[in-house]
């Protein structure tokens, strides 16, 4: 879908893409990027100006667009700083200018990514097949990178779809030629996510603008947000609970034609103030959980029963786990990790 960047009563020119983020730029080697426009009006578009942010960036563009006609404004930056660079580029057609932006980092020396690409997602091959924040603090803005290399013989223009609103993403470069590879970085707004515990969702990425939501190219996101509390104020006289678990982790065995298996974990408090379990979620489906109780009162225990589900563990793409918050203030987050055969 085209992007609309000015007012409906000046709307001139729209473009799919309005940043283009070209990578590694050696030093001293200029490099160009190309963005692809398209004269919406219902008359041939003037160009009367294009300013850019700063002399070492240049533009050239036509001064004259017919109706409907597409045409590109290329950018060339001389490359001749070290480091990030993120430049602006103005044009000027109606009463209001267009903003294009050109990013990238110069370094002296081109480094490649070193490691494997083991996941397929559609034509776009991964070093990771899902995306997990732990142990993230309220106003925490954290980042996870996933290398990307474009297995196709096309160029690549790859970006995420579904983001919610807690998440942004940057691909660099946004153009991967073929045989080529790039880096996503996703970013964290803590701020925006309503619950502490776990937020589970599912983003998707696609080759290329306008690409469909598909199975093959799922990316499942998770975040652990540990809850805000002032030790302090929660434990008065230095009382606190304290948790602690009869095994960190639980083998189920083999299915071996059974439909369900079961175990059992024991929770105690050994602290000097009530414990509470206050978010009890799983990672993934294929398990059925109860706790006998969400308050444990200090020196006592409570029974948390887990069923795995054969069926559903066959489609389940993470590993089964089992998420606890509670009031310790040494052991907000407690997980468990389920192993069945």
């Amino acid at each position: 879908m085209l992007l609309a960047l000015l007012p409906a009563q000046a709307q001139r020119i729209s473009t799919e893409q309005k940043t283009i983020n070209v990578g590694q730029v050696l030093y001293k080697t200029p490099v160009s990027a190309d963005f692809k426009l398209k004269n919406k009006s219902l008359k041939t578009l003037r160009i009367r100006e294009v300013k850019t942010s700063c002399g070492c960036t240049t533009a050239s563009y036509p001064e004259t667009v017919g109706m409907g006609k597409e045409f590109t404004i290329t950018a060339v930056y001389d490359a001749r700083t070290l480091g990030h660079f993120n430049k602006q580029l103005a044009i000027y057609a109606g009463r209001e200018p267009l903003i294009l932006t050109l990013q990238g980092e110069v370094v002296s020396e081109i480094k490649d990514f070193a490691g494997n690409y083991p996941f397929t997602l559609g034509e776009l091959k991964t070093d990771a097949n899902d995306c997990e924040f732990d142990d993230v603090n309220k106003g925490d803005r954290p980042t996870k990178r996933i290398h990307i290399f474009n297995n196709s013989d096309k160029t690549a223009q790859p970006l995420f779809m579904h983001l919610p609103d807690y998440l942004t993403a940057e691909i660099s470069p946004s153009r991967i030629a073929p045989r080529h590879a790039g880096v996503a970085t996703l970013t964290l707004d803590s701020r925006k996510l309503r619950d502490f515990g776990l937020t589970q969702t599912n983003i998707y990425l696609g080759f290329a603008p306008g690409e469909k939501v598909s199975e093959a190219t799922l990316i499942p996101v998770s975040t652990v947000l540990l809850p805000d509390f002032q030790h302090t104020a929660e434990h008065p006289n230095g009382l606190a609970p304290q948790i602690k678990l009869s095994a960190d982790s639980l083998t189920l065995g083999s299915f071996n034609g059974r439909p369900r298996l079961k175990g059992e974990i024991e929770l105690s408090n050994i602290g000097n103030a009530p414990l509470e379990v206050r978010n009890l979620q799983m990672f993934t489906s294929g398990l059925e959980i109860s706790l006998s109780k969400t308050t444990i009162e200090p020196h006592t225990q409570a029974k948390l029963k887990i069923t795995a589900i054969a069926d559903q563990l066959k489609t389940a793409k993470r590993t089964p786990r089992i998420l606890m918050i509670t009031n310790d203030p040494r052991k907000p987050k407690v997980v468990i990790k389920i192993n069945v055969n």
